[in-house]
């Protein structure tokens, strides 16, 4: 029994692995314990055969366990092994499916994160969850204050700017119960503002120093932030085969909706990350304002487009082309080149 391809569905506890031979016919299905599920497949699997598994939790880290080990592993997106998955959904089902999905030649993958990669994504996730925590901080104190007649304006730095004017008024209508619940509130903001500035200080820094988010940091509406999110998502970038590629798996390009022979394109896809999509966007947004007072050509054509569509539509589509200009950047490591941006 020489397996070639094995297809694991990898859970907390217990997995699935499902293995076929050279002829496509499945040869071994076994179920195993986490500590244990890699050396039960070193035991029946030689080096350079094929793994495969979903690209879930814990994926990117177990693909690079086993390819210390010299397997080759591919990882796919969970949405491409559905359509595989035969009857009803069960552990043995998903792992034959993702063996089955793997064998596809027109199949695309997802790469494996290494470990800095995971680092600077961590980065990322934690200083969104912060964020999210300080705007819900914010809407309490402004839903708590309004039931004693007090309101702020809408900015959040209006709300630091009132809330020790608030304390320090006598007779603003807040009891004395209050003013210490208020007080532990403000401390709670002020603590997610400093960690805030600490990740932002840390990110600055990466950026920095690294070769690849430097370069990045040439582009117009690219900076610290989107140059490091864009590393901890595609890395070098070579699994992409074109910058539209990479611009499609980011949900920058426009969904089909066609039939007959009649092309149809909608709105923009969405696929992919939706935050490095977000700061993509919104550093496009920026670029946008201020491109009318520049003379390069890529302002140029983004002013050309602005006057001529929705300026949303605009944004996106200088969004797009950022993504391609990424794409050029990391794959060729070259440094910008402003005259061949708006070619």
């Amino acid at each position: 029994m020489k397996l070639t391809r094995i297809g694991v569905d990898i859970a907390k506890q217990v997995f699935q692995l499902h293995g076929t031979d050279r002829t496509e016919h499945t040869v071994w299905r076994r179920r195993v314990p986490r500590e244990r599920w890699i050396q039960a497949l070193c035991e029946v699997a030689e080096p350079g055969c094929e793994v495969g598994m979903e690209a879930c939790g814990g994926a990117h880290h177990w693909a690079r366990q086993l390819q210390a080990l010299g397997y080759r592993v591919k990882l796919i997106a969970p949405q491409f092994v559905k359509p595989y998955v035969k009857s009803n959904k069960n552990d043995a089902n998903d792992a034959e499916a993702i063996c089955e999905a793997m064998s596809r030649p027109t199949m695309r993958f997802v790469s494996v994160k290494t470990v800095p990669q995971q680092d600077i994504q961590a980065m990322h996730r934690i200083r969104r969850g912060l964020i999210e925590q300080r705007t819900a901080k914010g809407n309490q104190i402004r839903g708590l204050v309004a039931e004693y007649g007090l309101v702020a304006p809408k900015e959040l730095s209006s709300l630091r700017r009132a809330i020790p004017c608030w304390m320090e008024d006598a007779d603003n209508g807040l009891s004395a119960s209050f003013r210490p619940l208020l007080d532990g509130l403000w401390r709670d903001l002020c603590v997610a503002d400093d960690r805030i500035e600490e990740l932002d200080r840390t990110i600055a820094n990466l950026a920095h120093t690294d070769p690849d988010t430097r370069r990045l940091q040439h582009l117009r509406g690219v900076g610290p932030l989107v140059a490091t999110a864009l590393i901890a998502l595609v890395g070098d970038a070579t699994q992409f085969e074109n910058g539209r590629h990479m611009a499609a798996s980011l949900g920058l390009t426009p969904r089909q909706h066609s039939s007959g022979g009649k092309e149809r394109l909608l709105g923009i896809s969405k696929r992919g990350d939706a935050y490095v999509r977000a700061l993509l966007v919104h550093g496009a947004r920026s670029a946008l304002r201020t491109a009318a007072n520049k003379d390069d050509p890529l302002s140029r054509w983004a002013v050309r487009l602005s006057q001529r569509a929705h300026p949303n539509i605009a944004c996106v589509a200088l969004a797009n082309k950022t993504a391609r200009l990424a794409w050029a950047l990391l794959r060729y490591q070259r440094d910008y080149q402003p005259a061949m941006a708006a070619a």
